[in-house]
């Protein structure tokens, strides 16, 4: 057994097809199969379904990938280690970040790439719950999500903001007169909305069902830029997060605060706190906490 067979094997569960894990690992697919083959033989159990094409891993498999990741895990944290020991973070930093987040994530990358040059950055666009999932099984090394449903035993955190709302419109589609907006005034406005279920989703169908008001939802999208495009096209006003350094809307959009308008819950940088640790979101972390505390 060797460490590239364990690659392989993290690499075909997170393309779930054979020919791409092999690109992703740079090798043929005969030779990608051959040393899951292998591996399988070494091990005695059956740990991929094979048929015309992948089908998925046996229970055996399942609980093999588990301990694949978190030798994978120790590796990279074994080499961040050595880095930090000579006084570098070097390798990726996986960061998994709501859609809608307020806070701008690359307020954070921007300070821990000036601060460790070697980093790199793999940035994903995930719902609330699949960022925990993710960092539960060592997919991610930081999150930036809602802090409501966070299990404080199995999780650090830094709170970043209070998500507070505006309505996004294309002047040459819509006008408003005054700076800011009531809820009422939204109601019978074509809006673009995330998917139901989201967490940003769920905080707006709240403050409408608060107030008695039913939105007329024309858009519905669980990737942001679809929104956006919708808006441009004129086809409705969507309700965004309001930056949190107060960074306007480019070109033709406008962004409009709404009175009495937040989440549901603040946001926050989250971290595992069970092993293997990430040296590399342990250091980014205190960073990040560093950061927040200093007046600025």
């Amino acid at each position: 057994m060797d460490i590239k067979q364990l690659k392989f094997l993290v690499a075909l569960d997170e393309t779930r097809h054979f020919g791409q894990a092999a690109a992703r690992c740079h090798v043929t697919q005969p030779t990608l199969s051959m040393r899951l083959r292998q591996l399988e033989d070494e091990l005695g159990l059956e740990l991929v379904r094979r048929g015309q094409r992948f089908e998925g891993f046996s229970a055996e498999g399942e609980r093999i990938l588990a301990w694949a990741r978190s030798l994978l895990a120790a590796q990279d944290g074994l080499l961040a280690e050595a880095a930090a020991c000579r006084g570098h973070l070097v390798g990726t930093l996986r960061l998994g970040v709501v859609p809608l987040a307020s806070f701008d994530p690359m307020r954070l990358i921007g300070l821990f790439a000036a601060r460790h040059p070697g980093l790199r950055f793999q940035l994903q666009a995930l719902s609330s719950e699949q960022i925990l999932e993710q960092l539960a099984r060592n997919q991610l090394d930081l999150g930036l999500s809602y802090l409501d449903r966070l299990d404080r035993e199995h999780f650090a955190s830094l709170e970043l903001a209070e998500a507070r709302m505006g309505l996004l419109y294309d002047q040459r589609h819509f006008h408003f007169a005054s700076s800011s907006l009531r809820w009422e005034q939204l109601a019978g406005l074509p809006l673009g909305l995330l998917s139901t279920g989201m967490h940003f989703r769920q905080s707006i169908d709240h403050s409408f069902r608060a107030r008695g008001l039913s939105p007329q939802v024309r858009v519905e999208a669980d990737a942001v830029h679809h929104l956006t495009q919708a808006v441009s096209a004129g086809l409705c006003c969507c309700i965004m997060p309001l930056p949190i350094d107060g960074t306007p809307a480019e070109g033709h959009l406008r962004l409009l605060p709404i009175e009495d308008a937040h989440t549901l819950a603040p946001q926050g940088l989250i971290m595992r706190r069970s092993a293997p640790g990430s040296p590399l979101a342990q250091a980014c972390f205190e960073e990040a906490r560093d950061w927040l505390q200093t007046p600025r």
